[in-house]
């Protein structure tokens, strides 16, 4: 199988909002839009696409009709602290400071109005422990 795209569709009852959400504090744009389904890209890269869809749609199959629970989506940013300094600045929900992690982030955690944790990072050097987890050219920043 060649993968041509790949992205997260959120499951939601304010398609409207969660839309609204992404575009106002994480720069996308609407590419399509309609009711039940809008598919946003980022401004900055238009390879970032997230989609968002009414939960209960019939395109949705029944059995997994639900809202979005139990994910964290990340954005990987060139500069986490500016990210943070503009989210917290319009109130967003703080899940988790910004921080250094020796595994090779600087990161916070954010959340959507449903709920969807939203993880900004950036990479940075990983500790030598972590460091020997990495494949061969992996950690590169």
């Amino acid at each position: 199988m060649k993968t041509t795209s790949y992205y997260p569709v959120l499951m939601t009852d304010d398609v409207a909002g969660t839309a609204a959400f992404y575009k106002e504090h994480f720069r996308f744009e609407a590419l399509f839009q309609n009711d039940w389904y809008v598919h946003l890209r980022s401004t900055e890269d238009k390879k970032v696409n997230l989609g968002i869809v009414q939960w209960n749609h019939e395109t949705v199959p029944p059995a997994g009709r639900a809202r979005t629970q139990g994910l964290l989506i990340n954005f990987e940013v060139r500069d986490a602290d500016a990210v943070y300094e503009r989210v917290t600045a319009a109130g967003l929900p703080v899940l988790l400071p910004l921080r250094d992690e020796a595994f090779g982030q600087r990161h916070f955690i954010t959340a959507d109005p449903n709920g969807v944790m939203i993880d900004v990072v950036k990479p940075i050097p990983p500790s030598e422990e972590f460091l020997a987890q990495y494949a061969e050219g992996a950690a590169g920043n």
